[in-house]
């Protein structure tokens, strides 16, 4: 997975899957299961759609929004990405808000330093013993 294909999935994308986590839609309680993408209508309201559902719906959409093929996994990453930034490195947050078991797992795949930050660079000159 290339960084570019991540950076090109849509803020509307991220918070359209946010609002379904939080904003009522998707059903919480007694689903009796963990999965995240669930029939919200008809007979089999609840329960989860099956992986191949998934992959083509967020395919259909990637390409409606003109972004190329979208798999759920690079739009999993975009959101965490996304949290971990909003709440300014809060790794417990982007943990809980992504569903990842741990917050070493978030700080080892999302934890990146901007070496163009000049915090960054005040920092590394302050260890060597340089002016800022």
């Amino acid at each position: 997975m290339t960084g570019g294909l991540i950076k090109r999935v849509s803020p509307a994308m991220v918070h359209t899957y946010f609002e379904y986590l939080t904003g009522g839609e998707y059903p919480r309680g007694d689903a009796g299961h963990g999965m995240l993408l669930v029939q919200l209508h008809g007979p089999g309201t609840g329960q989860p759609w099956a992986p191949v559902g998934a992959r083509r719906m967020l395919g259909r959409a990637g390409k409606r929004a003109g972004l190329g093929l979208v798999k759920p996994h690079a739009f999993r990453h975009n959101f965490t990405s996304a949290v971990l930034d909003a709440s300014d490195g809060n790794l417990l947050i982007a943990r809980d808000a992504g569903g990842w078991s741990s917050a070493a797992t978030v700080d080892e795949v999302y934890g990146h330093v901007d070496i163009h930050d000049p915090a960054f660079d005040a920092a590394l000159r302050t260890v060597w013993g340089e002016p800022k």
